[in-house]
Order: structure tokens, then sequence, then C-alpha cells
């Protein structure tokens, strides 16, 4: 009997860590995997990159965090969009010249998480999309070009006014194609509120 109460005590301890770990794993904004090779791909003239962490309660605290979320038209979730969850920002260089920005969300998916990454002009205007992870079996489907590419020119104010004109290119992952909209535009959001700081949410008249 002790040897069992001892292997039900490791195996409760394991387990509580893992759920630990995934805890802090959870509570951490998207970063790219290779920001050197990743920033170069997207911006080839680019000499250089500043990295910023910040969060929602940092900048603005509860107010923002009920501003952004009603923005968006959604919830956010507990954990992964917690409101002290550190978000990373790339500014890209060019010598002492700032020529656009790089920026990833956690977006949760129906077969897992996805890693969404834009950049953007210093207006905020998407030049480029791709998912860094994205778990799904129709996944070919919403990496491949012919729809990412779909986003280049788009920018907050044609979220937040419903002119995105974009298709679901899949056959059955329709809220895939939902959540990677709200992932994009939650992304969008945070860039202009957290980054840019420009008021872009109360200059819009819907």
């Amino acid at each position: 009997m002790k040897t069992i109460r001892l292997s039900f005590s490791f195996i409760f301890s394991v387990v509580s860590l893992f759920f630990c770990a995934a805890a802090v794993y959870a509570a951490v904004g998207c970063q790219l995997n290779d920001p050197d090779r990743d920033v170069k791909k997207i911006f080839p003239e680019s000499t250089g990159y500043k990295s910023d962490f910040v969060s929602i309660k940092e900048i603005g605290g509860g107010g923002l965090y009920q501003k952004i979320e009603a923005a968006l038209g959604d919830k956010f979730d507990p954990v992964y969009e917690a409101m002290d969850v550190p978000y990373s920002f790339y500014k890209v260089l060019k010598g002492r010249e700032t020529i656009g920005y790089v920026h990833g969300v956690n977006q949760k998916g129906v077969f897992g998480g996805m890693q969404l990454i834009i950049s953007t002009d210093l207006a905020g205007k998407i030049i480029n999309f791709y998912y860094q992870k994205m778990s799904s079996p129709e996944a070919a489907k919403f990496m491949d070009k012919d729809f990412t590419g779909k986003f280049n020119g788009l920018a907050l104010t044609d979220f937040l006014k419903g002119n995105i004109g974009i298709s679901d290119p899949s056959k059955e992952s329709g809220e895939d194609f939902r959540y990677t909209l709200r992932g994009v535009k939650k992304n969008l959001i945070l860039l202009h509120e957290l980054e840019l700081k420009d008021n872009v949410l109360g200059s819009v008249k819907k």
C-alpha cells in the first residue's frame, strides 16, 4: 500500500507540474520563432529591429481591456488573453528610420492554438500575413499564399466597418476561418492601442 500511495503522489505531482507549465506558457504572447530571420524575410531592406514587450494592463488597465473587447466584438479568453499577457512588437528599422512593424497573437482554433503573424506599414496597413502555427485538417488551404495574400492592403478600419471581402478557403473548417478573422482583427487592434497609440478606435464612425 505504501508503494501505491507513492505512485499516486508521483503521478499527481507530474500532472500538477504539467498544468502549471501549460498555464505559464498560455500566459505569454506570441513571439517570432526566429526574429532575425523572420524580419529580414518580410522586410529584405531592413537593417535591424527593436522589440517591445507591453501588456494591456501596463498601458491602460481595465478600461483599455474593456475598450478592446468592445472593438473586437467578443470577450477575451481569461488565460490566453488576460490583461497582463505581454505582447511582443517588432519595430523594423532601415538605418535609424522605422519602416514597419511585425506583431503576432495567439488565437484559439478548433484543433488547437493558432499563431497569426502580421506585418504592417507605418500606418498599420497589412503588407504580409501568415500562420506561424496552424492545426486543422485543412491547414494547407488556410496557409496557402492565395488565401493569406488577400489580407494584404487591409487596415483596422476595414475590419471595424466590415469591409473585408475575404471568403473562407476551406470546405468544412468555417469555425477556423472565423477564428482567423478574429485573430487578425485582434492583432491590428493591439498594434494600434499598445504600440502606435493613434486612437483609431475613437476616430472610426461605423
